[in-house]
């Protein structure tokens, strides 16, 4: 139900743009969020957004490079990644659900995107 975007192969402190579309979500009340993965560990919680960008929360490695936002009226959600660092390379995941809380922990997420892969190399 949801789709991502935009991953890619980029360089040390180069910038890249994923996105989430679920136009089955658009217009309606729904907290978006972005996991990434690395192989061998567990999914790790980069950014979340409340509705209608209420309000947002960004994990400890990626604050201040990373900024989520949301179009509720598209049902999209981006992910701005800058000073991108070898340390990001994952598969990022969007995902969503009804409540800001729940979006930011991987066990209480309702839907989940496929993936895609973002690759930092130095």
């Amino acid at each position: 139900q949801l789709q991502a975007s935009g991953g890619g192969s980029v360089q040390t402190g180069e910038s890249l743009t994923l996105t989430c579309e679920a136009s089955a979500l658009a217009s309606e009340r729904y907290a978006w969020a972005w996991f990434r993965q690395t192989q061998g560990r567990e999914r790790e919680f980069v950014a979340s957004v409340a509705w209608h960008n209420g309000g947002s929360n960004y994990g400890s490695s990626v604050k201040g490079r990373f900024t989520i936002r949301v179009d509720d009226d598209r049902g999209t959600a981006e992910l701005r990644m800058s000073g991108l660092k070898p340390d990001d390379t994952a598969i990022y995941y969007c995902a969503a659900a009804k409540q800001a809380s729940l979006v930011a922990n991987r066990r209480t997420v309702e839907f989940w995107g496929q993936g895609t892969l973002v690759t930092v190399s130095s």
